[in-house]
């Protein structure tokens, strides 16, 4: 199956083809679920350059995620110099790069897209907490946003206008992905003194992020402020929505996917509440899956015969 993705990619070259598979490879172990979406959802010759993208995300995250803001800084300025040097010269050492510089080639457009993304990541690099709720949009339009477009940007209709409307919606995709994210990994966060709810929100609820250990006799409260942030969240995505309608029809079985399994997270992390505090929350992969199934047979089912049964 993924030697006929490579075909249809027209990529051909076996050094290039042992590339896009060893990073398909390192997508499948770290990010089953997205990379299940987009091998079902997704046309063949975007998959290779999807999977590569997302694995040069993670890499940047994993690079710039660990000891402290001078180490993160560090290593993001040590990684932007790879970066650029792949890009360059079209070749690397490592080879997420390496395959990222072939995907460039493949699409130039994507150049832009890597640039601004490392140029957001000094931003994720220095991030240790959100004064304000400005502070949190600041955050998901400069380094959340670029994230999303290294991959989405390949799904973007043609023209400026368009294209533009298109990026709108990304970002109100984006902007309630995120603030699923922090409320997910609310539990994990706290342990390591860096949340993604804003002093302004917590505030807002007569809390602090001292409070929101688990234990602590303000779980009404707590309560109230999962609730706060995820009608914010539900709100940006039903903003989205319009994203599906905005790409060509090839696209749209894995925007509506994504979309579906958005909501599935939201309600999850609605129906966990205070609890979040405690443990991170997931939607049922049974669902997730079942959402996944659905898009797949309904893209197999040609569009005339769908609006017959309906009539």
């Amino acid at each position: 199956m993924w030697e006929r993705v490579l075909d249809r990619a027209g990529i051909q070259e076996p050094e290039a083809r042992q590339g896009y598979t060893a990073q398909r490879q390192a997508v499948r172990r770290f990010a089953p679920a997205e990379y299940l979406a987009a091998r079902l959802l997704l046309p063949a010759p975007l998959q290779p350059d999807v999977v590569v993208l997302v694995a040069f995300m993670h890499e940047t995250d994993d690079r710039i995620d660990r000891g402290s803001l001078p180490e993160r800084e560090e290593a993001l300025q040590r990684w932007q110099a790879l970066v650029d040097e792949a890009l360059s010269t079209g070749t690397s050492s490592q080879p997420v790069l390496q395959t990222l510089a072939r995907s460039v080639q493949r699409y130039p457009a994507l150049r832009a897209r890597v640039q601004a993304f490392l140029g957001g990541a000094a931003q994720e690099a220095a991030w240790e907490h959100f004064g304000t709720e400005a502070d949190v949009e600041q955050y998901i339009e400069g380094y959340s946003l670029p994230a999303l477009m290294l991959s989405m940007g390949l799904l973007a209709p043609d023209g400026a206008a368009a294209s533009d409307e298109f990026e709108h919606a990304c970002l109100a995709l984006i902007t309630a992905l995120q603030r699923i994210d922090f409320l997910e990994d609310l539990a994990q966060d706290l342990q390591e003194g860096r949340i993604g709810i804003s002093d302004q929100a917590l505030t807002e609820h007569g809390l602090t992020a001292r409070d929101l250990r688990a234990g602590t006799p303000e779980a009404d409260r707590v309560a109230q402020l999962i609730t706060r942030q995820t009608d914010a969240a539900a709100a940006s995505l039903e903003a989205a929505q319009p994203i599906v309608g905005l790409t060509a029809r090839a696209h749209r079985p894995f925007l509506r996917a994504v979309l579906r399994v958005q909501q599935l997270r939201s309600a999850a992390v609605r129906k966990a509440g205070a609890a979040l505090v405690a443990r991170p929350c997931s939607p049922s992969p049974i669902r997730c899956a079942a959402v996944l199934l659905q898009e797949l047979v309904r893209g197999t089912v040609p569009f005339g015969a769908r609006r017959q049964r309906r009539t």
